[in-house]
């Protein structure tokens, strides 16, 4: 899993790369409007693939465990 988040990663900067002269050089609206959608999407790829790498899940099942656990303990005690 960690080997397709690095791959897909290293493709999005490579995709990234080639784009970067396109982006700088716009005359219109709608392909300004185009470039800001296509690098949001570009970032939100990014991070998912760093998150994935990083192995942020494990951390928000464990904060998930900690909260089901502090729901036990309060309702024990009414």
């Amino acid at each position: 899993m960690r080997q397709h988040a690095l791959l897909r990663l290293l493709l999005a900067c490579f995709l990234f790369y080639v784009a970067w002269p396109s982006v700088q050089v716009q005359g219109s609206t709608a392909g300004s409007y185009f470039w800001m959608a296509w690098l949001v999407f570009l970032f939100m790829v990014m991070g998912a693939n760093l998150a994935i790498l990083l192995n942020l899940r494990v951390q928000l099942v464990y904060r998930e465990e900690e909260v089901e656990k502090e729901k036990q303990f309060s309702l024990g005690k009414n």
